[in-house]
């Protein structure tokens, strides 16, 4: 099937699908239905079928060392920035998992928490610097909690 959908388009893009879910794929390739065809796969697989195809079409190498971890590619025969505004439109937030790899740094703002001060202990086991004022715990200091790329 890559081999087919190579031929019959002359663009393609490679994605990452990390923390993508069902639902949201689904979305995504309901609203590119007639631009554009997804294609997730073994990366073994692909690498052996393009590994094929060198012969037919030598530019094909260029892609073989971004086959790496959870991919995906995206054939069209549109112009390739409306396909990815595209894909980006469906781009949504979603809450961290633990053991994931952080994709920005985390900071958390100094100011008032709304905690009683009760949960202070909280703060002090995470060496964030606190008071109690009015009640309520007050963070002193902007905490860098989380650097990118780390788990």
């Amino acid at each position: 099937k890559i081999l087919q959908l190579f031929d019959e388009y002359p663009k393609v893009f490679i994605v990452g699908a990390d923390n993508v879910g069902s639902k949201q794929m689904q979305q995504i390739r309901s609203s590119l239905r007639g631009t554009a065809v997804i294609l997730m796969g073994k990366n073994t697989m692909i690498r052996k079928a393009i590994r094929g195809h060198l012969d037919k079409n030598p530019g094909l190498e260029k892609l073989l060392p971004h086959i790496k971890g959870n991919i995906g590619f995206v054939f069209t025969k549109e112009e390739l920035k409306v396909v990815r505004d595209k894909i980006q439109a469906n781009k949504v937030a979603a809450p961290a998992k633990a053991g994931a790899m952080a994709q920005i740094d985390v900071f958390v703002p100094a100011g008032n928490t709304g905690l009683g001060p009760e949960k202070t202990s909280f703060f002090q086991a995470l060496s964030i610097t606190t008071k109690i004022s009015r009640g309520t715990i007050e963070i002193l200091n902007n905490v860098h909690l989380i650097i990118a790329n780390e788990k």
